[in-house]
């Protein structure tokens, strides 16, 4: 039997603004409270200003608290702006530990999976034009 009522995931959080300033992307959640080793969708509901700077590091604050939490990327990298788009979901675990929390990203970010690879490498040398022989 199908249901008639559609709920959205209670840990689908969207930004409620989004600022640029002293060189940080500021990343707004709404206030309320947020459990270690839960997961979060976030949405960047609101357009990253273009004053943005591409290595400017993403931090996340909530409600009208001062405290800011870093944007971790899935290597526990510093998440700049370039890794971050508007009105895009990104899945998140809050990490707390004693002396603060960060947000860390699950799975690649946009820019991580665009990152070109090589499908061989050779160590640099000239390759050969018919394989060793073995003598």
């Amino acid at each position: 039997m199908c249901s008639n009522t559609c709920k959205l995931c209670p840990r689908l959080v969207l930004s409620q603004a989004v600022t640029f300033a002293n060189n940080t992307l500021t990343i707004n959640l709404p206030a309320g409270t947020y459990t270690n080793r839960e997961k979060y969708c976030i949405v960047i509901a609101q357009t990253i200003p273009a004053a943005a700077t591409i290595s400017a590091p993403v931090v996340i604050t909530i409600g009208t608290g001062t405290a800011t939490y870093p944007l971790l990327t899935a290597g526990c990298a510093p998440a700049t702006a370039a890794d971050v788009r508007t009105r895009t979901k990104y899945s998140t675990r809050l990490v707390t530990s004693a002396s603060g929390a960060s947000f860390r990203m699950l799975g690649c970010t946009s820019r991580a999976c665009a990152t070109p690879t090589l499908s061989t490498i050779d160590g640099g040398a000239a390759a050969n034009a018919t394989p060793p022989t073995g003598d």
